[in-house]
């Protein structure tokens, strides 16, 4: 060996900064534990499972307090100096703010699944606990993940691993053709997204050179001309998985159908956790890697988003009150709806001075959607308690059967129709419409204002339908604890949230990268 090697050799040799991949790495370790320690357990002492993965997923949210000091990287090349080049996972604010969301949110999912899982005990619907708990453990590892990522085989792994388990979450439910179908159609879907984002990295791998997207950004500044088709096309196919996961259109096929079909916790995780990956994905690829080519993905963002918004409104407006699951329904297609929001303000980054304003945008605005859709999906999964069909009719009567109940649901539907009292709503849609202003995208904050005059008028068709006199005796069942902390918990953040939404803006777009 020369002495010329030795440097090169040396710099293959990496420390691990085991802080910075804290959160996702406890999840993992909690999920190998879960799984292991239901080989061992009895039927009877299964439940320990869901309150040890509560507390995992609380550690993990927790291990993200020592990384607020400022960004940390690891798993870096490092040049023959030893000096910094380029890592694969970064700890910056962006990152921090994006696992937070994902490890609360799959708390909150956990507390309900963990009411889900007792009522459908020594049932035809009963649910494998042990397999449950992994699972759903496994994908918010997957999905904390994401964030972190910087460079594409990282993100596109990350990806998979948030959304495998997440197909066998869908499909759990045993002898249940629904739930059967629901999975089919998740799966196939995203498989074909997922090799088509393949073949976009292979794209522009090809004419980079590299995978890192710090590095991506600078090799796209010079791409020879004869290359220029293919890094174009590179981006947009790259592009087309994360779009997949936030439910854009053409691609939210598979939504309203995965949503009925799933548990409903699961629906709740996928409506949150899986946008915020998404949406981190195609934040992380535009903004970071793809910089030099706004000019390519801007224009198809901006289409794309207000296609999801109308497309995702109109469809929410057609659900039939008295329909089977019609409840769910809405609350998949509003998804939808909120998705074209959501891709808004990244759709301006592009033509924005200041990408980091218009991301924050988006950011606040996911963190408002998060707590306030989390907690419809927790009303409504005490709803099914005793409704299982969940109809929109169901709800009539729950002020004087539940006040506590409808009157948070309601809240919450205020603030996805941006309505006082729900101010985080209105704020954060406000954020999103001043993005698109401000970026000259007046066509697209015309196309939102439309939309949010449509959806105000289902979401308070349903706010309505709260209030209005039952027909015969409600059930009234004690509400167990876990989906009371869960209620109580999002209706808190929301309230909270409503009194001081700026701080939210500013904590979501304060040096994001």
């Amino acid at each position: 060996m020369t002495a010329a090697a030795v440097p090169s050799v040396a710099s293959l040799v990496q420390s691990v900064d085991w802080l910075a991949i804290a959160p996702p790495t406890i999840a993992a370790v909690v999920a190998l534990v879960v799984l292991v320690a239901d080989l061992f357990l009895g039927e009877r002492r299964k439940a320990l499972l869901g309150w040890v993965s509560v507390a995992g997923l609380a550690a993990a949210a927790l291990a993200l307090l020592p990384l607020l000091d400022g960004d940390r990287s690891t798993f870096c090349l490092k040049t023959l100096k030893g000096e910094q080049a380029a890592c694969s996972y970064t700890a910056d604010h962006f990152t921090l703010v994006i696992q937070f969301l994902v490890l609360a949110g799959a708390l909150l999912t956990a507390l309900l699944s963990i009411t889900g899982i007792k009522d459908a005990k020594n049932t035809p619907r009963a649910l494998p606990e042990g397999e449950f708990w992994f699972l759903l453990l496994s994908s918010a590892a997957g999905a904390a993940l994401l964030p972190a990522s910087r460079d594409l085989a990282t993100l596109v792994v990350a990806l998979e691993v948030a959304s495998l388990p997440a197909f066998a979450l869908v499909g759990i439910k045993r002898d249940d053709r629904r739930s059967s179908e629901a999975a089919l159609k998740f799966f196939l879907s995203s498989v074909t997204a997922t090799a088509v984002t393949l073949l976009g990295v292979s794209f522009v791998y090809a004419t980079t050179g590299t995978l890192h997207l710090t590095r991506i950004a600078t090799a796209l500044t010079h791409v020879d001309g004869q290359f220029h088709t293919l890094a174009q096309a590179g981006v947009v196919l790259t592009l087309v998985g994360f779009a997949f996961k936030t439910a854009a259109a053409p691609f939210h096929f598979w939504v309203p159908d995965t949503y009925v079909g799933a548990p409903l916790p699961v629906a709740a995780y996928l409506s949150v956790i899986g946008k915020a990956v998404g949406f981190s994905g195609i934040i992380l690829v535009t903004v970071v890697a793809f910089p030099s080519y706004a000019d390519v993905w801007g224009p198809a963002l901006a289409v794309l988003a207000a296609l999801t918004m109308t497309v995702g409104n109109v469809a929410a407006l057609r659900q039939q009150a008295t329909r089977a699951y019609s409840a769910v329904r809405l609350l998949a297609w509003s998804s939808v709806g909120q998705a074209g929001y959501l891709l808004v303000p990244i759709a301006a980054a592009a033509y924005s001075k200041d990408a980091d304003k218009a991301i924050g945008s988006t950011v606040a605005y996911a963190l408002m959607y998060a707590a306030v859709n989390l907690g419809a999906f927790a009303v409504a999964a005490l709803v099914a308690r005793t409704k299982p069909l969940n109809r929109i009719s169901d709800y009539r009567g729950l002020y004087r059967s539940r006040p506590l109940a409808a009157l948070v649901l309601g809240f919450f539907l205020l603030c996805l129709a941006g309505l006082p009292p729900g101010i985080i709503g209105l704020f954060a849609k406000v954020t999103v419409f001043s993005a698109a202003v401000d970026a000259g995208l007046g066509w697209l904050a015309v196309v939102m204002a439309v939309n949010v005059v449509i959806a105000l008028y289902y979401y308070l068709q349903w706010t309505a339908t709260l209030f209005r006199s039952a027909e015969g005796e409600q059930a009234v069942q004690r509400i167990p604890a876990p989906l009371t902390a869960a209620i109580g918990l999002t209706a808190v953040i929301g309230v909270a949230l409503s009194g001081a939404p700026q701080m939210v803006l500013r904590f979501a777009s304060t040096g994001l990268f």
